[in-house]
């Protein structure tokens, strides 16, 4: 295992780690735009020392049909992800929206979104690089309330973000506070097809709320919320950079 990453008491020991087998899952959008966000995954798996295994025939896993209400024609796609993915002891993949979509149709309890993979199984207990930036934490709304990465404010409990855990183990990354901490940024997948208008005005809101807490860096662990939100910083010429989770996390040597 790299030295930059350590276990800590109760977490997964070294010899469970080489002979898990990992099957890393690349959403469409990150394998055609963003292929920076799918290495920089595999590259962290890799330094954690997993074995970590890419099928080539996986394709989209159906979530843009099921989510437009053409669900059975995402059926074919859900098949072929649960047949390409079988021989592997857990499914690991940058974005949560897809996950959740393999979880409530594929119906898969091995499959995880990167940072639940890596607080929840792997337990992952430092990182030891240093990040000196100012950081705003955007957590999707498939991830927030539909995986449970971290605490909803119209639910009342106690706070959590598992994106925040491991943030939070970065020297010098300052992770600011946001007025609205939980707001959708308005991609919503088709949605930022079929409400333009609503879309870009609620991504505008959500940039500037980074904006005006002083934040360098917007990361989250969705790219395609990162990616609306981007097309928009471009546009606008905000002196804010975007980055998907993985690839900060992937910092550490």
């Amino acid at each position: 295992m790299n030295k930059s990453v350590k276990e800590f008491e109760g977490g997964i020991s070294l010899f469970k780690l080489k002979i898990m087998k990992v099957g890393l899952f690349i959403p469409c959008y990150v394998e055609q735009f963003y292929p920076n966000v799918g290495i920089a995954t595999l590259e962290l798996l890799e330094k954690l020392g997993l074995e970590v295994g890419y099928p080539l025939d996986q394709t989209c896993c159906g979530q843009p049909m099921a989510n437009s209400g053409c669900e059975n024609e995402s059926v074919v796609t859900t098949k072929l992800f649960i047949d390409n993915f079988k021989d592997f002891d857990y499914i690991v993949s940058p974005s949560g929206s897809c996950v959740l979509h393999i979880k409530e149709h594929g119906h898969l309890d091995n499959v995880y979104e990167l940072c639940e993979f890596l607080t929840d199984v792997i337990k992952v207990e430092n990182f030891e690089f240093e990040f000196p930036y100012k950081v705003g934490l955007h957590v999707s709304c498939h991830g927030q309330r539909g995986l449970g990465l971290a605490q909803s404010s119209e639910i009342v409990g106690q706070d959590f973000s598992k994106m925040r855990v491991l943030l939070d183990k970065i020297k010098g990354l300052d992770l600011i506070e946001l007025e609205r901490k939980d707001e959708c940024c308005g991609f919503g997948g088709t949605f930022a097809v079929a409400e333009e208008a609503v879309s870009v005005k609620m991504g505008k809101d959500r940039v500037e709320d980074h904006l005006k807490n002083k934040a360098e860096i917007l990361t989250g662990g969705d790219m395609s919320c990162l990616m609306h939100m981007e097309g928009l910083i471009n546009r606008q010429g905000n002196p804010l950079k975007v980055m998907h989770i993985a690839e900060i996390l992937n910092l550490a040597k």
